[in-house]
């Protein structure tokens, strides 16, 4: 009973953007595969593959066939969403799984033609006949005919859903749900997720330049700072010479700004050219006035 309704189930059309994505995970796994492959070799001389990588990679496709078109009538992209591959040649509605011609021409449209278009240029390369030269040319002729056929593919693929691929068109081949009640959606909390976080982005890329780091930053360092009375020692402007308040170094042309304390020139007219509510990030006074300091320091204190 169970298997009787299992061959009678129905066939479900798949959504365009699945059908792209398991041709992208295809992809994706030969890519894998191959780099995988390609590191047992790091140890060896290199460029030892180079001459048999068209080989090697059909070898390993053909692995990759074997396990996935030939016994489960789906590639592996396929098989994560939910996919696998339906004969169109039958009359009947139901699901009809390939047959062996369909996967055997499938692995020498793929595997072969690839390892053909790559090994093609080494084959005929060092051949100076004329016949050698016509049979490159023509297999350049119809690789090119291949792809504005693939091209036209495509554009009727898009138009109406089916096929994504020439071969699969050429085979009779087409992708359908494994399940008919697993059509790809999208969760409604991933999609509020997303629009959120999109909309907090939005609204901080629009508020930050709007933010004065630089005052933020010296506001923040006058509180962590306490501020305290002046001493005896610091009653004269000239005990406050030794360190700028900006930069911590000996004050270039110093200047102040009506408060005890000495800033270099560059230092004090950058920031206020920044921030005209400039304040003195020791103490917090405003700038009243930039005037210079007019001071003597002994030769012996700039070494001491």
């Amino acid at each position: 009973m169970a298997s009787s309704i299992g061959n009678e189930k129905s066939v479900n059309p798949v959504l365009r953007i699945s059908q792209l994505d398991a041709l992208e995970l295809n992809k994706a796994l030969e890519q894998l595969v191959w780099s995988q492959f390609n590191s047992c070799f790091h140890g060896f001389k290199p460029g030892v593959l180079a001459h048999f990588e068209p080989e090697v990679k059909a070898f390993l496709s053909l692995i990759l066939w074997k396990f996935t078109i030939y016994s489960k009538n789906a590639t592996v992209g396929q098989a994560i969403l939910n996919i696998q591959y339906k004969n169109n040649f039958s009359q009947s509605e139901k699901y009809q799984p390939l047959s062996k011609h369909q996967k055997l021409w499938y692995l020498i449209f793929t595997v072969g033609g690839r390892w053909l278009e790559e090994r093609c240029y080494d084959l005929f390369s060092n051949r100076q006949q004329q016949s050698f030269c016509k049979i490159k040319n023509y297999i350049g002729f119809g690789s090119g005919l291949l792809k504005l056929c693939g091209l036209v593919n495509f554009l009727i693929f898009l138009q109406k859903g089916t096929f994504a691929t020439l071969t699969e068109r050429i085979l009779g081949i087409r992708s359908v749900f494994c399940k008919p009640q697993n059509v790809r959606q999208i969760g409604f909390e991933y999609m509020n997720r997303e629009l959120l976080w999109h909309g907090f982005a939005e609204f901080l890329i629009y508020l930050l330049p709007l933010i004065n780091v630089q005052k933020l930053k010296l506001k923040i360092s006058s509180w962590c700072l306490p501020i305290t009375g002046l001493s005896n020692s610091e009653n004269s402007l000239a005990a406050h010479c030794r360190e700028c308040s900006l930069c911590g170094e000996w004050p270039t042309m110093p200047h102040t700004i009506g408060c005890p304390h000495v800033f270099c020139y560059y230092c004090i007219k950058s920031n206020f050219l920044f921030d005209m509510y400039f304040t003195c990030p020791k103490c917090g006074s405003e700038v009243h006035s930039l005037q210079p300091l007019e001071y003597k320091v002994e030769m012996t204190e700039l070494h001491g």
